[in-house]
């Protein structure tokens, strides 16, 4: 009888933690293949896939446990020969030569949306991150979620084209990702590390200023939690890669796509010279063209020149 009891509750409790887990519908928005890679966090088991092909217009649903905790990119520009060996990618390849990444993260520079799941009061932390650097356009939509901060987030902007020449990632003669200056200069001032290795020593630089200009709701540097983390609780999440800004596209389980992105509570934001204010946070991100953000480059520029 006793047994009996400890199956019972062994089973109970295994509907309770199938209960508080989630899904990732990754949908891939872009006029090309994307591959997504997915890393666990230290403590935490691997998913069943690590990474996969998710083709132009596809989307794919990812069950993720309970207390969850990793990261989620797109690998870019991926090959391998005829045998399925030695795949490599052009952005955010994880080094393991096979498509699975099996415990390996992304190579910077990479687009990365982070994860905690059912933490501290029971929520689940997330955000949009480019202190790795940047590949591609994502957005972090939670579904039917409740409490915490559940709000959009992510890069709608493609940063390729306007990345300074300096942080600049180029293959076959076009600009395929833009570099953190952590990555590119390798100092302790831009790395937030020794002694700027807390947020009072760390401040946002020009290049940082660069990626928070354009998308001023993802990480720009080590230190941008308050504009940067959200909560939610017992949310499904739709991670999409090239948001459509513009038209209700909707993914393949009828979703739409086009979220409107908020901007920084109470903040004014310049995208490439257009001053756009903000006194709520149900205000909307418009689209920017590859013209402002070549603006926006300009302007990154002469400051530089400035603080030379």
């Amino acid at each position: 009888m006793a047994s009996a009891n400890v199956l019972l509750s062994l089973h109970l409790l295994l509907l309770l933690e199938g209960s508080l887990s989630a899904t990732f519908n990754i949908i891939n928005n872009c006029d090309y293949t994307v591959w997504p890679g997915i890393l666990s966090g230290a403590g935490t088991g691997q998913l069943q896939t690590t990474g996969f092909a998710l083709p132009r217009g596809a989307s794919q649903p990812v069950d993720i446990p309970s207390s969850w905790s990793g990261r989620l990119w797109g690998r870019t520009s991926c090959s391998s020969d005829p045998a399925g060996d030695n795949f490599t990618c052009a952005t955010g390849d994880c080094g393991t030569s096979r498509l699975e990444c099996s415990g390996s993260g992304a190579a910077p520079p990479a687009t990365l949306a982070e994860f905690t799941l059912d933490g501290s009061g029971g929520l689940d932390f997330y955000d949009v991150s480019l202190v790795d650097g940047y590949n591609l356009p994502m957005l972090v939509v939670p579904k039917g979620g409740s409490g915490g901060n559940c709000t959009s987030t992510g890069c709608l902007v493609d940063l390729n084209p306007a990345c300074p020449s300096d942080l600049r990632v180029v293959r076959s003669g076009r600009s395929v990702a833009c570099r953190s200056a952590c990555e590119a200069f390798g100092s302790a001032e831009y790395c937030c590390s020794g002694q700027y290795g807390n947020p009072d020593t760390c401040r946002p630089s020009q290049y940082s200023q660069f990626f928070k200009n354009a998308c001023p709701r993802a990480y720009s540097y080590a230190y941008d939690d308050s504009t940067s983390t959200f909560t939610c609780a017992g949310a499904d999440y739709d991670i999409t890669f090239c948001p459509d800004t513009t038209s209700q596209k909707s993914g393949q389980d009828g979703n739409s796509t086009a979220v409107p992105l908020p901007l920084v509570n109470n903040t004014m934001v310049f995208l490439g010279g257009d001053e756009v204010s903000s006194s709520a946070s149900s205000a909307v991100l418009p689209s920017v063209s590859v013209s402002r953000i070549m603006l926006l480059a300009t302007s990154w520029l002469l400051i530089r020149l400035l603080f030379a």
